[in-house]
């Protein structure tokens, strides 16, 4: 049997570059080496990349975390290039990426979010809005990059520079005293749900050092423990965010829980794919193996872009 070329995308120019080396291994260890032929194309800090590989593999998984690899921009080469690729397309994407979007789409479906301001540089507004401490963040970027947690006019105002030094945007958002519930999803045209795990941070929030440096920044509970009602809850919550921000193949579906309030915090269309991150570790918990989800992952890519390429792209007169 002709073993299917994997070009496995990887590296890119974002804070996230070393991330996502992490999960690049990860992803290529899981695949089987029977069944596949790994191509490794990696993009340099700078954007550097032979870009002539593409012509040499028959499916791209993107492993690229954040700016330039989780946007859209990535997935919009792709598409020109004809190219089956897994994950979410430009637009699922890009509105997945952009914090302020994504909670306009997800409020204006009726899912439950938090509060959160757009560009909102006087701390006055800030406080009487949201109350203390509230969450500064770039509103394109991942892995909690240039996030904050700000408690007084000082941090709020330091906050606000860091964050837009990654972005010309940025999302305030109320501090939600809650449990971080999350769920992992996996789909095309029929979408699933894992059991969903509970993040425990050991620091002031999960921030990209206890999610990636310390070893010990997090407790993982998985799967978390919940009422059945409550897995429900945010397993159809989780689903249900998926459709709507028009994402394929995976995502991961962050929550806070207050109580028996599930609030949706963001979605993850590229999470990461580490061996401890959440993504893959869910679906181990639910029965399906790395091995098995790259599988189904690649399966879906080439299906979708199967569909794709018997689609019309110009114009026929009938006359």
């Amino acid at each position: 049997m002709k073993k299917i070329r994997v070009g496995v995308l990887f590296g890119g120019m974002s804070a996230e570059h070393e991330v996502s080396l992490a999960s690049a291994r990860n992803v290529i260890k899981a695949l089987n080496k029977k069944k596949y032929q790994v191509v490794e194309i990696k993009i340099s800090k700078n954007g550097r990349w032979n870009k002539s590989k593409l012509r040499n593999v028959d499916v791209v998984f993107p492993v690229l975390h954040g700016t330039y690899g989780e946007d859209g921009t990535i997935q919009g080469l792709l598409k020109l290039e004809g190219m089956p690729f897994v994950g979410a397309g430009v637009l699922g994407s890009s509105v997945g990426m952009d914090k302020d979007v994504m909670k306009r789409l997800l409020r204006d479906a009726g899912i439950p979010i938090g509060k959160f301001l757009v560009n909102e540089k006087d701390f006055g507004v800030v406080k009487k809005e949201f109350g203390l401490p509230v969450f500064v963040k770039p509103a394109n970027l991942g892995s909690s990059v240039g996030v904050s947690k700000a408690f007084n006019k000082n941090q709020f105002e330091k906050a606000f520079k860091l964050a837009r030094e990654y972005d010309s945007k940025v999302v305030i958002e109320e501090f939600i005293d809650g449990r971080e519930i999350e769920c992992s999803v996996l789909g095309g045209d029929n979408v699933k749900a894992s059991v969903p795990g509970e993040v425990i941070p050991q620091h002031e929030f999960y921030s990209y050092e206890a999610k990636y440096i310390d070893e010990d920044g997090a407790l993982l509970e998985i799967p978390a423990k919940l009422s059945k009602s409550l897995i429900k809850k945010v397993q159809d919550l989780a689903i249900k965010t998926f459709k709507v921000l028009e994402c394929h193949g995976l995502a991961r579906v962050d929550f806070f829980l207050k109580g028996q309030k599930v609030i949706v915090n963001e979605i993850n269309t590229l999470p990461g794919f580490t061996n401890i991150s959440m993504y893959p570790k869910l679906w181990e918990a639910s029965g399906l193996s790395q091995t098995k989800l790259v599988d189904e992952l690649i399966k879906l890519a080439l299906k979708r872009g199967n569909v794709e390429s018997k689609l019309k792209t110009f114009y026929e007169s009938k006359n």
